[in-house]
């Protein structure tokens, strides 16, 4: 494999950490319309919610190994 074409782990952090949010965000919109709902689906809303915060603890952990914390 030629080492120009390979992405180095910062490149695919980003990437990963894009997709993430994207898909927080879509759970976020379809969170949203299941509470629009007049008599939403109290499961299947927990269940989204509880997805939707898994996400974001893997985006924060991401984002740490992206830019770690430095104590000067």
């Amino acid at each position: 494999m030629n080492t120009s074409s390979r992405l180095d782990l910062k490149e695919v952090l980003r990437i990963e950490l894009a997709v993430l949010k994207r898909e927080h965000g879509d759970l976020d919109e379809a969170i949203d319309a299941i509470q629009a709902k007049p008599m939403p689906d109290a499961l299947r809303l927990q269940r989204m919610k509880r997805q939707k915060l898994s996400l974001k603890d893997r985006i924060a952990q991401i984002e740490d190994q992206i830019t770690p914390d430095i104590i000067a």
